[in-house]
């Protein structure tokens, strides 16, 4: 399944007040990760995927980690939170019609959305297993990087 084109081209507000789009990374594979400050699971499944990252710098893979709070109201609580967590993707806010649109309407945090270079989804799980998440994540890359 692909991603509906008024999703990958919706402006994403980045943390660092930068905006981006989803099709900006077309040609590579994309991890996207939703996640929320108040998330003890996201807490502790960052780390996971921050060593995950760290393995494919050197690869065409982009990691988009969305949270689905409101800058408005949030800003000062994702920041804190992105500090004490080391989290080191590229940074936004969903809103509410980008993460409905990519999390297909489940309101459970975490998720993760992995795209291959076609820009088809092939993998979408829920939630974090303490010790198998970075392993799985690392599977799906790897299945999305030498898919036909």
């Amino acid at each position: 399944m692909f991603l509906p084109e008024s999703t990958r081209e919706r402006p994403i507000k980045g943390l660092d007040n930068k905006n981006f789009r989803i099709s900006d990374f077309a040609g590579k594979v994309l991890v996207i990760n939703i996640w929320a400050s108040w998330c003890g699971p996201c807490r502790r499944e960052v780390p996971e995927y921050e060593k995950v990252r760290k393995a494919y710098l050197d690869r065409d893979v982009v990691f988009i980690g969305l949270t689905t709070e409101d800058p408005r109201y949030e800003s000062e609580r994702v920041q804190k939170f992105v500090r004490d967590v080391g989290f080191s993707f590229r940074l936004g806010y969903a809103d509410r019609e980008l993460a409905r649109a990519l999390t297909n309407g489940r309101r459970a945090i975490p998720q993760t959305i992995v795209i291959d270079l076609e820009g088809r989804i092939i993998h979408h799980w829920d939630g974090y297993t303490p010790g198998h998440s970075g392993e799985q994540l690392k599977r799906a890359i790897e299945q999305a990087l030498t898919r036909e």
